[in-house]
């Protein structure tokens, strides 16, 4: 799962989030924002209204919460999520001593590697890039 200052990025980024079973997220509130949380159709489900998406908290007595909009929930992504999201851009994952590699083709431009200390957050980091150059390219 991603690191929350890049998951934060991502969101930044314009990211969405259409939450899914098996989803983890954290809450932007003092006190929980160490919490990982992971949507499931038995504890916590998505409910859709006209008003937006709430995550219900079904059953759960170790936790005084009925329910947190979407927007107080930040979604930490998991490496296969950010992957699918590179889409046809990503080219190879690799593993060094202490980090790793991630090459991308990004339109219009030559191969391009990140480095990170977890697989996730090299994932993220792509993907950040190839937001930024699909904003460019509109521009």
């Amino acid at each position: 799962m991603v690191s929350v200052d890049r998951a934060l990025r991502l969101r930044a980024a314009g990211m969405s989030w259409r939450p899914r079973a098996g989803d983890r997220f954290t809450i932007l509130q003092p006190g929980l924002s160490t919490e990982v949380f992971t949507i499931s159709d038995m504890m916590i489900e998505a409910h859709e209204y006209p008003t937006g998406t709430v995550l219900g908290f079904n059953g759960t007595t170790e936790w005084a919460l009925d329910s947190v909009s979407q927007e107080d929930a930040l979604w930490l992504p998991s490496e296969g999520q950010l992957r699918e999201m590179l889409g046809g851009t990503f080219r190879s994952l690799s593993r060094g001593i202490d980090d790793y590699q991630v090459v991308v083709e990004l339109p219009g431009r030559p191969e391009q590697s990140f480095r990170a200390p977890t697989a996730p957050d090299v994932y993220a980091d792509a993907l950040l890039a190839l937001v930024a150059a699909a904003v460019d390219r509109v521009r």
